[in-house]
């Protein structure tokens, strides 16, 4: 059962700008079961509960019960359901309301507010039945320490989305084990830990230093619906490496990438002593998924959308972090690509090397002959970083990690893209007919401007450094000896050839 737990009306709280029917209906609409008042030192009656239900005219299914949020010296506000008053305000401890109330529940609201970090005795104490862990008055910050507190100390928690207004109503709400038909009814479920926030945490694939979480907060309807992902580091240096993404991202969002058809996630926060960076989550799916399900004229669609992103982003011709970074870490990086295939001796490392070297003295003799093709590129554009949402009243493409971004000739991006495209989709017949990698690369030419004249070349050069990426993680995988493998190379050496 999903129950807005913490809520103040225009009728009882004077902080809050919403009447308690309008709070109700828009409940209802955002998908809550039932609500319970909690006005700043004050409890409904139940006369009072009776006529509100049929002033609001709310289904039958529908719950409406009263608590209150009380001010306490000693723990600050809590909120209380089932005591058997009304607390005026007044100076008064938790310790006299627990004495006064001992079947009712009490919560301990907000207290990671302000930056406020609670110790863990105060967190475990016996004189409240839970925490509020998520709050719309929290920061992200101040949300994820609580949640990660509740990870820590397992104690009870509920969501409570403290309404004052219309828009954010039902955003933060808890969910129940079971059907609550009473105040009594909820005072027991909090009291006997039979409930949660309402929010998803899925842990995400990262590297081997940094931890990757999805959260996503309230009710699928609600406006205020908060989806993040949350990047914990182990190590310091690793944290930097997130950081100078983050400040990189953050550049874009100045050059309009946080709307419209072309986005990136928002960076929302960063902590540095607990080494953890948090940015929104893109709805949609990635691109591969939205190939595979899409119909022929939207797969279409959406490789040219795919195309006209990096576009977009190639001619601002951006210079964010310095030029010289790429070359000074793409020698050992294209070296730790043969990794794999020497502890695996592959009987392919020797022509596989020869690639590698062709590939890195190619590059080497582009960018320091040729610092003007250097633009602020993605670093790793493939189907899997790229997210298409396919609502039709917020249709965007958007593109998530940054973390291998340097001035990079545009080829890079490009070549990049049509090597994973191709690995990808090599056995999938019906995705090379709705949406063959030749529409990307004509729609990339067609909205890309002042290319160089040997582009194409330096987009083979490119494709050819992208098959050393995929040849290396074959060869992790145990499939350095398949048909597969021997084609990617082949692939890679003919990219070399018609550049020589």
């Amino acid at each position: 059962m999903i129950i807005e737990m913490h809520c103040h009306t225009s009728e009882h709280s004077a902080c809050s700008q919403v009447s308690a029917v309008a709070m109700v209906t828009k409940a209802i609409q955002v998908g809550i079961q039932a609500i319970v008042f909690t006005d700043h030192h004050y409890q409904w009656s139940e006369e009072e509960l009776a006529s509100l239900r049929k002033e609001a005219g709310v289904p039958e299914t529908f719950k409406i019960y009263s608590g209150q949020e009380v001010t306490t010296y000693d723990f600050g506000d809590v909120l209380v359901y089932g005591a058997k008053k009304t607390y005026n305000k007044q100076q008064i401890s938790l310790e006299d309301i627990r004495a006064e109330n001992p079947d009712a529940a009490i919560i301990w609201a907000h207290p990671y507010r302000n930056k406020k970090i609670p110790t863990q005795e105060r967190l475990l104490s016996p004189l409240i039945n839970g925490v509020e862990i998520f709050n719309s008055n929290y920061t992200i910050l101040e949300a994820n320490y609580a949640l990660n507190a509740w990870h820590t100390h397992k104690f009870t928690a509920i969501g409570g989305t403290d309404t004052h207004a219309l828009s954010y109503t039902g955003s933060y709400p808890t969910i129940f084990d079971h059907p609550v038909n009473s105040i009594n009814d909820l005072a027991e479920e909090l009291k006997a830990g039979r409930c949660r926030p309402f929010y998803k945490e899925i842990p995400r694939s990262g590297t081997t230093n940094t931890k990757v979480t999805e959260i996503t907060i309230g009710p699928k309807n609600g406006e205020e619906r908060r989806k993040l992902i949350v990047k914990t580091f182990d190590d310091v240096e690793a944290w930097k490496s997130g950081e100078r993404s983050h400040l990189i991202i953050e550049e874009l969002i100045q050059q309009g990438f946080d709307k419209g058809l072309y986005r990136i996630p928002k960076p929302l926060d960063k902590d540095k002593n607990n080494l953890l960076l948090i940015e929104e989550r893109i709805g949609g799916k990635n691109l591969f998924e939205t190939l595979v399900e899409a119909k022929p004229s939207a797969a279409s669609k959406y490789l040219q959308m795919t195309a006209k992103w990096l576009s977009k982003l190639h001619n601002m011709k951006l210079k964010i972090p310095p030029s010289d970074e790429y070359l000074k870490i793409e020698p050992e990086r294209i070296e730790y690509y043969l990794k794999s295939l020497v502890e695996t001796n592959n009987k392919h490392l020797p022509r596989v090397r020869e690639i590698k070297d062709l590939v890195l003295a190619k590059e080497i003799e582009l960018i320091t002959k040729r610092p003007e093709v250097l633009v602020q590129g993605h670093g790793d554009y493939h189907p899997k970083n790229i997210f298409i949402n396919t609502e039709a009243h917020d249709a965007y493409v958007a593109v998530i990690d940054f973390d291998s971004s340097y001035q990079l000739p545009r080829a890079f991006d490009v070549g990049t893209f049509l090597a994973q495209y191709l690995n990808m989709f090599f056995n999938n017949y019906e995705i090379q007919q709705k949406a063959p990698s030749a529409i990307f690369l004509e729609t990339y030419l067609a909205t890309a401007t002042d290319l160089e004249h040997d582009f194409l070349n330096n987009v083979n050069l490119y494709k050819a450094r992208a098959c050393l990426s995929i040849l290396y993680y074959l060869a992790k995988v145990d499939l350095g000896e398949s048909e597969n493998f021997f084609r990617i190379m082949v692939e890679a050496e003919k990219s070399m050839v018609s550049i020589i």
